[in-house]
């Protein structure tokens, strides 16, 4: 009978495997390492060797990075976690209550967001004096009348009436 080896955690992979098995170009696989969210061990000749249980740590930056999570936190997270083992579900759990709470609170902004929308479709304020989405609290009043973060209509004829403009610019004379 033939015995067949299961993987171990600590097996040793190429990042040539790590790509293969991630999905995780070899150059995020660098990035991430000089950021410290991962570490691969280095052989005699140089080449990097990642332990199997790296493969966990880059699915949670994955995850991490689907739900809008910089990797700075990541990084941080990832202090509290063993670096010579694989993240077990207590720790995997932990993550989740933190990165669940900062979610809903981006879910509930964003629903927010959605209403002070719906609320100002249609209301007319070209001016953005009173708009909660471009203009919270009237900060641009301060800067004068009109629309302030609106970029001109690139269609429109520029105004060359002003100082430095030739005399009979805007009149239509040729004279």
């Amino acid at each position: 009978m033939v015995e067949i080896q299961r993987p171990s955690p600590t097996d040793l992979l190429t990042i040539g495997e790590v790509v293969a098995r991630t999905g995780v170009a070899a150059s995020a696989l660098h990035f991430y390492e000089r950021k410290g969210l991962i570490h691969p061990e280095r052989s005699a000749g140089g080449t990097r060797l990642y332990p199997r249980h790296t493969e966990r740590r880059i699915a949670i930056i994955q995850v991490a990075k689907r739900l809008g999570i910089p990797l700075s936190e990541v990084a941080e997270q990832f202090e509290t976690l063993p670096r010579d083992r694989m993240p077990s579900l207590r720790d995997w759990n932990r993550l989740n209550e933190r990165w669940r709470a900062r979610l809903r609170a981006r879910q509930l902004e964003l629903e927010r967001l959605q209403q002070e929308m719906t609320q100002c479709i249609g209301c007319g304020c070209v001016s953005l004096n009173a708009c909660l989405v471009m203009n919270p609290g009237d900060q641009l009043a301060a800067e004068g009348h009109g629309a302030r973060r609106l970029l001109p209509i690139e269609d429109e004829a520029p105004d060359v009436s002003g100082p430095g403009a030739p005399a009979d610019a805007g009149t239509g004379s040729s004279a």
